[in-house]
């Protein structure tokens, strides 16, 4: 069978393109014209992946992306916005509630099937891996017999804001000064071509760091490069 995407743009000649080409590359496809119809659609289908405009009447795409996510079953569902609101703010906000990728109006179809065939072959092998039992939390007995004596800012803060904090730090990675600088850069959506002008740096330096802060974090792709650095507040903490 097919895999069902969905489509939600209250743009009629938007939604329809969409729809046709998705249609003629062999998906099967849902459309709304708003967030409200949409998050219905969800659960009555379950779509492998959402392509969704964020400026829409009842139900904008932020909301409706922010209520699919606190669905279990849809935690992982691949996201795209397409939007005109390409200000950082904007992408940032976006990745939070836990969009994938970003495709900015106007956009080139082949471009957004590339990016939906992407997202699609990345979460099929995620699906596929192998899933890890979570490792049991020290007792404070033992966090107070390690080597130092005293129970760990992890064990000792999780439960708290701050101690969730304090957690990421311990478990972030040990990034150089110029990977800093370049994530900090990445997370504003800039290209790597921007982020070389930016930093004086050659577009092939910047792929190099790039593919770096990938291995580091154990990232796939940007969406989850800046996830990872948002929850592990690596941004602007240096």
């Amino acid at each position: 069978m097919p895999l069902t995407i969905l489509v939600a743009d209250d743009d009629f000649a938007t939604r329809l393109s969409i729809t046709d080409y998705l249609e003629i590359t062999g998906y099967s496809v849902i459309a709304a014209e708003n967030g409200k119809e949409a998050l219905g659609l969800v659960e009555e289908f379950g779509p492998h992946l959402i392509v969704t405009d964020i400026t829409m009447p009842e139900m904008d795409g932020y909301e409706f992306v922010r209520r699919v996510r606190t669905r279990p079953a849809f935690r992982l569902l691949p996201v795209i916005f397409l939007t005109e609101r390409t200000s950082t703010q904007e992408r940032i906000r976006g990745y939070q509630m836990g969009c994938d990728n970003y495709l900015a109006k106007p956009f080139e179809l082949p471009e957004l099937g590339a990016v939906i065939r992407s997202l699609l072959d990345r979460y099929a092998l995620i699906a596929q891996a192998p899933s890890r039992s979570p490792e049991p939390e020290p007792t404070l007995t033992e966090a107070l017999s390690r080597p130092n004596g005293k129970p760990e800012a992890d064990f000792l803060t999780q439960n708290s804001k701050t101690g969730d904090r304090a957690w990421n730090s311990l478990n972030a990675p040990s990034l150089t000064e110029r990977e800093r600088e370049v994530l900090n850069l990445l997370t504003e959506g800039l290209s790597n071509i921007q982020i070389g002008d930016r930093l004086h740096l050659s577009p092939r330096t910047v792929e190099k760091h790039v593919s770096s802060l990938f291995r580091k974090t154990e990232s796939n792709n940007r969406a989850e490069l800046v996830r990872f650095a948002m929850e592990h507040h690596l941004i602007g903490n240096w």
